[in-house]
């Protein structure tokens, strides 16, 4: 049903990430911006449902336009709530994941040292991405500005990391680098990897 998406509740504790990400963060991160996200994605849906029954399609660039920003930010924070973990529960990433970041990246560091570097480079709001890239069988990085620009077709998100000022600012303030940095410490590679495994299934017609 059209407008009926709801805020997912955390997977852990609010304090559960400390001291990399703190309470009062998650707490604004969740309860307040992504939950504007689920509101402004059920409102453009809504819109469009009316328009459907109207008939009358005047505002249809202006609606697809905010269910692509909310629902993307809506999306992209269910994913990111789930990509990590306690810092007492981390551990490395491991068996088919861990081969294809080897293969697509060199290393592990390189890997790392490369979405590091996507993340820190984005202009203004956006996140940073690792996909898997079917039409090239592949492991790929990603920064999309805002939620939902510059991103690539057919790429499938497996991690993502929010670099929104409201993600990291009340404990790293402008120091986007350090809050990067510190991300490392509670991925849930376990995640990433039933990630991998499921955007795997999706098969590209032509490479």
């Amino acid at each position: 049903m059209a407008g009926t998406h709801t805020l997912p509740e955390l997977p852990y504790a609010y304090d559960a990430l400390e001291p990399y990400i703190d309470e009062q963060t998650m707490r604004l991160h969740h309860d307040k911006h992504h939950l504007g996200y689920v509101n402004g994605l059920n409102k453009a849906e809504q819109g469009m449902a009316e328009a459907r029954k109207s008939g009358n399609f005047d505002q249809i660039q202006h609606l697809e336009r905010l269910a692509a920003f909310h629902g993307s930010g809506h999306f992209n924070h269910v994913m990111f709530w789930n990509n990590m973990c306690s810092p007492n529960n981390y551990s490395d990433p491991s068996g088919d994941l861990l081969n294809q970041i080897k293969k697509d990246f060199d290393s592990f560091d390189s890997f790392k040292a490369q979405f590091a570097a996507a993340a820190k480079a984005v202009e203004g709001s956006g996140w940073a991405f690792l996909c898997w890239q079917p039409g090239g069988n592949q492991l790929v990085t990603l920064a999309a500005e805002n939620h939902q620009k510059q991103t690539q077709f057919t790429a499938i998100p497996v991690l993502a990391l929010d670099v929104w000022e409201h993600a990291y600012y009340l404990k790293y303030q402008n120091n986007r680098g350090q809050y990067v940095d510190n991300f490392w410490n509670i991925v849930n590679w376990k995640d990433v990897a039933r990630n991998f495994e499921s955007a795997q299934q999706y098969k590209f017609p032509v490479k």
